[in-house]
């Protein structure tokens, strides 16, 4: 036996307006909110699917720094050109972390300034 992801917690200054952003991003519904403020976000099926829901859990801490860790995205409908296209007019901003310019790969801030990765490769 082994475990898998089932969640993954993001502390955020404004969990409403960072869950309703990764939303539409990856075409996730809230499936709860807690007392404490918490969003939690996943697939139209709900929790326990393959993929992992996003809490997004309330702080006064701003954000510093890079993260230690992100996600990569990809486009499932369209090429990445147009996906770019949809995440900028979302509220996504470029972001430099070093890249040389010669990625295949687009390094993108959410609204709290989250690097994200928008890959070329297209799923379905």
């Amino acid at each position: 036996m082994a475990s898998r992801i089932s969640e993954l917690i993001i502390p955020c200054q404004d969990p409403n307006g960072l869950a309703a952003f990764w939303c539409e991003v990856l075409d996730f519904v809230v499936l709860d909110t807690e007392d404490d403020g918490s969003v939690e976000i996943g697939p139209r099926e709900g929790f326990g699917g393959l993929q992992p829901t996003l809490i997004f859990s309330p702080t006064t801490e701003p954000k510093t720094g890079a993260l230690r860790m992100h996600f990569d995205v990809n486009a499932t409908d369209r090429d990445q050109d147009a996906e770019l296209e949809r995440l900028l007019s979302l509220g996504a901003r470029p972001a430099d972390v070093g890249q040389t310019g010669e990625e295949s790969w687009h390094v993108l801030a959410d609204p709290e300034g989250n690097e994200f990765c928008l890959l070329r490769t297209r799923l379905s």
